[in-house]
């Protein structure tokens, strides 16, 4: 990186391990800067989470969350007045 001229934000890095040895423990990695990067089981990446496992995971379940909670506020707010091609069943 440091011949790319370019920096890490450790505060935003994580490292995710996948493959057959993904359960296995690793040492954290250090940067030039002597700030540590650690391993996690779950990164966030665009919306949705990439999961540690022996092939690459993701997990909906936070999106999938937050529509039906968005829904749900704005069906909240129509209520039954609205017609019927407005309201999602």
């Amino acid at each position: 990186m440091d011949l790319l001229d370019m920096q890490i934000n450790v505060a935003k890095s994580a490292c995710l391990r996948i493959g057959p040895r993904s359960d296995k423990k690793c040492c954290n990695l250090v940067t030039n800067s002597r700030y540590l990067i650690n391993w996690t089981d779950r990164i966030r990446y665009l919306g949705t989470y990439l999961l540690s496992s022996k092939s690459l995971c993701s997990c909906n379940r936070e999106a999938k969350a937050c529509f039906y909670r968005s829904f749900n506020s704005i069906f909240g707010k129509i209520g039954r007045i609205a017609p019927e091609n407005v309201i999602v069943i």
